[in-house]
């Protein structure tokens, strides 16, 4: 069972705390009202691994895989994965803001960092999710909705949604439907 500390934006509970430096503080008064859906995978396709971890804290070696030369130095964040397995990891707390959307746009908005929280699933485009990773998904879901109200079904958007020209994730195999059910 996992559950909010609102005070702190951490999950307590069945969950690994690794704390990103790639995050900041959210403007005075922001309303947190978007959800972002986002999939990674490192090196891309390969599942496991300490690799994305190390991406977010900044410290991937940039000579462990040839991608990594592409990546080195870049500073992003999300404010949870979830792994193949179920495991959460999480990395901002909701309280901040996490750089996980890059240059974005959602309902007229732009920047959407300042308004939303980001999850990672790991996976890619090129396959489906594992079902824990949906049901831990809609558990996460479920209390970021009773925490922050703002977001509701019609707020929760892929990474492709808000950055169409740049990006592609959750992919075309995430379950949208599936996912939706399981809020109900």
């Amino acid at each position: 069972m996992i559950t909010i500390n609102r005070q702190s934006g951490w999950l307590e509970g069945e969950v690994r705390c690794l704390p990103s430096p790639n995050c900041d503080a959210r403007a005075l008064g922001e309303v947190v009202d978007l959800l972002v859906v986002h999939n990674i995978s490192l090196p891309p396709g390969v599942f496991g691994g300490p690799y994305i971890d190390a991406l977010f804290t900044n410290t991937l070696d940039e000579n462990g895989h040839p991608y990594f030369k592409q990546i080195a130095g870049v500073k992003v964040s999300a404010h949870l994965l979830i792994r193949r397995d179920g495991e959460l990891v999480q990395y901002v707390p909701f309280t901040q803001r996490a750089w996980h959307a890059g240059v974005s746009c959602f309902d007229g908005r732009d920047r959407c960092n300042d308004f939303s929280i980001g999850i990672e699933l790991e996976g890619d485009d090129l396959q489906g999710y594992e079902p824990v990773q949906y049901r831990r998904l809609a558990e996460v879901t479920r209390l970021l909705m009773e925490a922050f109200p703002g977001i509701t079904q019609q707020r929760i958007a892929g990474h492709c949604d808000i950055a169409p020209q740049r990006k592609s994730d959750p992919g075309p195999h995430f379950d949208w439907p599936y996912f939706h059910s399981l809020l109900a």
